[in-house]
């Protein structure tokens, strides 16, 4: 890794520690898949960045100068992952309110690519259903934003291996998600996945997976989804933007079977997880992400 990390474009030497991110994860973050050179979906990546910071009212004052530093360091390393971070920037006065004169901040962090267990893809993963639940908030649903504790939470639920994953349901009992994943469901070959309303990320992989199913010719519904649906569900697939779609093969014991749309969905998907780095309709061009239910404001 070198550098190692870049603050605002420049190699990192330390942590400042007025940072509004540090005290209150007031921020963002984006996690990009890179290969061949290539930062993968990187517009709808930067979209969603820039939607997020909108609604959160971030100055983010360089845009373009972003995107040059995530195409470099992408080419500097031709598979990897980057993690980049947009802060409100350092406090200028105590206390959560901002005073509106902060300047964003950008790190960018360069993890070398693990490659997945390519069983994983075939065979499917094993899920369990999370004990902790989400909390609601419609002013941060589908936000990348900076505050995990719930995610971090969940995740030390368990310590078995063989369990890739968990299924979130929020305090209100609708299903919202995976702790790093989305959620599709697939029911007499139709395919739903929960509404980004009240808590979730709409995540790119997430969008993509919906624009290849509605032009492969299957039906895409955003509902709320409670534990009888998905206890009713033929097929389980969860989208995550470094891998792509997991098929879920097991929930809490049950067994599921890799199905024929799941197959398709992984079909179609499997040519854009190469060496493409936006190919066309990837870009804001190609209409919201999300149909009627999930609110105006798209992140």
């Amino acid at each position: 890794m070198n550098p190692p990390a870049l603050v605002d474009g420049l190699p990192a030497t330390g942590i400042d520690v007025l940072d509004r991110g540090l005290h209150y994860g007031d921020g963002l973050f984006e996690t990009i898949a890179c290969r061949a050179g290539h930062a993968r979906f990187l517009e709808l990546h930067l979209q969603r960045l820039r939607e997020g910071c909108a609604r959160l009212r971030i100055h983010l004052s360089d845009p373009a100068a972003l995107r040059a530093q995530l195409e470099s360091r992408a080419a500097a390393q031709p598979d990897c992952i980057l993690k980049l971070i947009v802060t409100r920037g350092s406090a200028t006065a105590r206390g959560y309110g901002p005073q509106g004169d902060e300047l964003g901040r950008s790190i960018l962090l360069q993890y070398p690519w693990t490659a997945e267990d390519p069983s994983l893809w075939e065979e499917g993963i094993a899920v369990r259903t999370a004990l902790g639940r989400l909390g609601e908030n419609p002013a941060l649903a589908g936000l990348k934003h900076l505050n995990r504790l719930e995610q971090v939470l969940i995740r030390a639920e368990w310590t078995d291996p063989a369990i890739r994953e968990a299924l979130v349901f929020s305090r209100s009992g609708w299903l919202v998600s995976g702790t790093m994943s989305n959620v599709f469901l697939v029911r007499d070959d139709q395919l739903m996945t929960p509404a980004i309303t009240t808590a979730g990320i709409r995540g790119v992989m997430r969008r993509v997976v919906m624009r290849e199913a509605q032009r492969g010719g299957l039906t895409v519904a955003e509902a709320a989804v409670d534990a009888a649906a998905v206890a009713s569900a033929q097929e389980i697939l969860l989208t995550i933007a470094r891998i792509g779609i997991w098929p879920v093969r097991s929930l809490d014991g049950r067994p599921l079977a890799v199905g024929p749309v799941t197959r398709r969905l992984q079909e179609r998907l499997l040519p854009l997880l190469g060496a493409q780095a936006d190919g066309p309709g990837d870009g804001p061009e190609d209409g919201p992400e999300d149909g009627p239910g999930d609110g105006p404001a798209h992140a």
